[in-house]
């Protein structure tokens, strides 16, 4: 496929969901730097599905492992990178953590939406959710039995949580640089700007999590948005479409760091 592109260009696999067919289609997704054009390659059929063209709003740095892209009305998800050259080149500069905000900071969503765009992240997923005691306690494994798990368990269980995939270079290390110390009264002398030293009460009430590592991510974020169905997975949308309207936050507002 190098002869039909040159070199210049990054290699991502993509996967669409054929509703009709139902069933997954695999492809490659070439993106030529130069000239800001894609083709892409059907895995299945080994032809080539749509041919050298440029598709507008679609950009270099929409394209990291876990993002969706439409192309040609088709949402399609970024599952890999297709080479070494590109895994090396996104890795490090488009990476994934697990972000979190908890009951006691409802009132303050917006805001600190607001900051995670102001910090330099992308919010690639996004869902409000309830923990229940069984799915808190599977959050939260490693605390079951210590003093203060009871006082975080009834927190966490209280209100509705939002959960939020952040896509940054360094992403693990610079959201828990934003949200500050665990404990919010040390967050608001040390760190008095971050959003514990903002919103935070106490070492409880800490207004936000954050994933202390990619492994972490990867579990945490799971236990909120993984699996092929929606039914399987622990935390569930508090959504039940009953007397609901829709809101559409146009893309002109996101670019401006405005959705909170």
């Amino acid at each position: 496929m190098a002869t039909l592109l040159g070199d210049d260009r990054y290699t991502f696999d993509l996967d669409w969901y054929d509703e009709q067919a139902g069933i997954n289609r695999k492809y490659f997704l070439y993106y030529l730097v130069v000239t800001n054009q894609i083709e892409m390659y059907d895995v299945k059929n080994q032809r080539i599905f749509l041919k050298r063209m440029e598709i507008p709003g679609l950009a270099l740095d929409d394209l990291f492992v876990g993002a969706k892209v439409t192309i040609l009305s088709r949402c399609m998800k970024v599952t890999d990178y297709g080479d070494v050259r590109t895994k090396t080149r996104f890795e490090a500069n488009r990476t994934r953590t697990f972000a979190m905000i908890k009951p006691d900071s409802y009132a303050n969503i917006g805001k600190i939406i607001d900051t995670i765009y102001a910090s330099g992240f992308e919010i690639n997923k996004l869902k409000m959710s309830k923990y229940s005691e069984r799915t808190a306690a599977q959050f939260y494994a490693e605390h079951v039995g210590k003093g203060f798990f009871a006082n975080l368990s009834n927190m966490m269980t209280s209100d509705v949580c939002v959960g939020l995939e952040l896509v940054a270079p360094d992403a693990v290390a610079k959201w828990r640089q934003v949200i500050g110390p665990t404990n919010s009264v040390t967050a608001k002398a040390q760190a008095p700007t971050s959003i514990r030293g903002r919103f935070g009460t106490d070492g409880t009430r800490n207004a936000v999590h954050g994933s202390d590592s990619a492994v972490s991510f990867k579990r945490e974020s799971d236990f909120w948005f993984g699996g092929n169905n929606t039914q399987d997975r622990p935390m569930q949308t508090t959504a039940v479409m009953n007397n609901c309207t829709l809101c559409l936050i146009k893309p002109h507002i996101l670019k401006e760091g405005l959705a909170g």
